[in-house]
Parts: C-alpha cells; sequence; structure tokens
C-alpha cells in the first residue's frame, strides 16, 4: 500500500527549496532576485493555465465561469505587481554586487512571458528565434503562434450569441496583430447598450488590458530605479526597450468604444 502523501510530497518541497543557487553564497541579496523569478515563472504558468481555461470557456459559451476565471487572472496580476515593491527594497549598489554574475540571462528570455503576450496577441517573430527548436521554449511558443488569442476566442463568442461580428475578424491570421475595426467596435457598443452580461465580460477584458499595462509600467520604473538608463543583462536595451511596450493596449476596440457610448 502507498504511504499516505503529505504537504513535503505533495509539493516536492525538497526539489523545490533546493533550486535556489546563487552563484555566490557571500552576497546577501541575490536569494531573493532568484527567489522573485523563480515565484514569477510560477505564476506566469499559472496565468497561461487560466488564459488556457478562459478560452476553453469561451468555446463553450460559458461566460459566468470566463468572467470568474478572469476575475483569477487579474487578482494574480495584483500580486504580480505587489512583487515589485519587494523588488524594490533592494538598492542599486545592492545589485551591483551579483549583477555581473547574471551574465547573458536577461528577462527577455522568460518564453513564458512571451507565451502570455502571445495569447494577448502580440506576437513576435522575433521571440521564436530567440529559443532554439526542440527546446521546451520553442514548443510552447510554437504552440500559442498558431493559436487563436484570447480575443479571437470572445470574437468567436459574441458571433454565437447572435452579433454580427465581421467575417473578416473572425476568420483572420491569429498570427496578426489586433488592430482596431470599426465593425467590432458597433457590435461592442450594441452590446454594452442591451446585454449586461456581456459589457461585463467585456469590462473584465478591460481589467486584464488594464493590470498588463500597469504591470509593464511598474517593471519599467522598477529597472529604472535600479539601474538607470544602463543597457540590460543580455545585451538587451533595459528600460529603453521596456518603454516602447508601454500603452499599447492588447484590445484596441474596447476602448475606442468609450468615447462613442
Amino acid at each position: 500500500m502507498d504511504a499516505a502523501v503529505s504537504y513535503g510530497k505533495y509539493l516536492n518541497l525538497d526539489e523545490l527549496l533546493s533550486l535556489q543557487q546563487p552563484r555566490d553564497e557571500m552576497e546577501h541579496d541575490e536569494m531573493l532576485f532568484i527567489i522573485i523569478h523563480q515565484v514569477y515563472e510560477l505564476w506566469f504558468k499559472e496565468v497561461l493555465h487560466e488564459m488556457d481555461y478562459f478560452v476553453r470557456l469561451m468555446d463553450a459559451d460559458d461566460g459566468h465561469r470566463a468572467q470568474h476565471t478572469l476575475k483569477r487572472i487579474l487578482t494574480i496580476l495584483k500580486v504580480l505587481v505587489a512583487q515589485l515593491d519587494i523588488l524594490e527594497t533592494m538598492t542599486p549598489t545592492e545589485f551591483l554586487t551579483f549583477r555581473e554574475r547574471l551574465d547573458t540571462a536577461s528577462g527577455f528570455q522568460s518564453d513564458q512571458f512571451r507565451q502570455l503576450e502571445f495569447m494577448l496577441g502580440r506576437k513576435s517573430p522575433a521571440a521564436l528565434e530567440r529559443f532554439g527548436e526542440g527546446t521546451r521554449a520553442h514548443a510552447g511558443l510554437v504552440a500559442r503562434w498558431n493559436a487563436p488569442t484570447i480575443w479571437d476566442a470572445f470574437l468567436h463568442h459574441l458571433a454565437r450569441e447572435g452579433y454580427a461580428v465581421p467575417a473578416d475578424q473572425l476568420n483572420r491570421d491569429v498570427v496578426s496583430a489586433i488592430e482596431a475595426n470599426r465593425g467590432v467596435q458597433a457590435v461592442l457598443i450594441e452590446l454594452y447598450r442591451s446585454s449586461p452580461k456581456n459589457s461585463e465580460l467585456c469590462e473584465r477584458l478591460v481589467d486584464l488590458d488594464e493590470g498588463v499595462q500597469e504591470w509593464r509600467y511598474r517593471h519599467v520604473k522598477m529597472v529604472e530605479r535600479t539601474i538607470g538608463a544602463k543597457m540590460g543583462t543580455g545585451g538587451s536595451a533595459g528600460s529603453k526597450y521596456l518603454r516602447t511596450t508601454l500603452n499599447t493596449p492588447a484590445f484596441p476596440d474596447l476602448w475606442e468604444i468609450r468615447t462613442q457610448l
């Protein structure tokens, strides 16, 4: 008979707690840096898990549970932002004590964050090329590259609900960027005026869009607070590049209609 599953075995704690390996045990702050980023990757995994579930719920036209799933994602995003407060307790000089040992390691190499971007419609060929074929990261990104985005799943749900979503939007190339569309905006305006259920779903998507933008902004400020305008590790452009990602909505139609309602 199998032994009872303990807390430690269920969570694989021995393995989990062995994964924090500073490159210099004498540098106090490196442990914090590692743990924060490992926790980020775990949360990215959970957000992707929930986004996949959202798409399945949209495919099943289960708007109620889809809203609940978005609420969970939004709550996680708030935690991701709050974690930056912890990282900002590290002063620039404390970070410099171990920064050189990061070598070519960079947050640009987070394939899970790129997968998250792909699900929101920001699909970059450069992100695919950054990871070698045959790797877990490349396989995950290829799958997201070819899959419909959250927005595509939402539009198809609206079409099944009887809304006149333009055919070209329902059949669009899911690899291409999501762009504002007047036909979709007309549908959304009708929806906001006549369907509280679906308008609430739209508002949760706006919350998601805003939550990701908030995280991007706080991330930029954290980088600037820590290293200023210096180049990032791994040859990245640091805050200069990160600033180019700000104020770009994932779902532009949901923002465009605000002046039309």
